[in-house]
C-alpha cells in the first residue's frame, strides 16, 4: 500500500485524501499512535496508509470524497455514504 512498489490506485487515493487522524475515542488509538510514532515521529503529516482497514469513499464520478482511518466506526461512515446515495 505504500512505497516504491505500491499500486497506482493507492498512489491516487493517497494523493486525494491525506491521513485523517485516528479517532481519539477509539481504544486502539493510543496503541497505533505509539507504534507509528516510534517508527516515524512525523507519521501523522504523511498521506501513507497507516494500517489495513483504511477506507476511501468514492462517488459515482470517481472522486475521492472521504478517507476513514481504521479507528473510524461504521456509525462515522454511514452519514457520508448515505449523503452520496441521495
Amino acid at each position: 500500500m505504500n512505497g516504491e512498489n505500491e499500486l497506482p490506485l493507492y498512489t491516487f487515493l493517497k494523493s486525494q485524501k491525506s491521513f485523517a487522524g485516528f479517532d481519539p475515542e477509539h481504544p486502539l488509538t493510543k496503541i497505533l499512535h505509539d507504534m507509528f510514532s516510534k517508527a516515524d515521529a512525523d507519521y501523522a503529516s504523511k498521506p501513507d496508509i497507516k494500517w489495513n482497514f483504511t477506507k476511501f469513499l468514492i462517488d459515482q464520478e470517481g472522486n475521492v470524497v472521504a478517507r476513514f482511518e481504521p479507528t473510524a466506526t461504521k456509525e462515522a461512515l454511514a452519514p457520508a455514504i448515505e449523503a452520496l446515495l441521495k
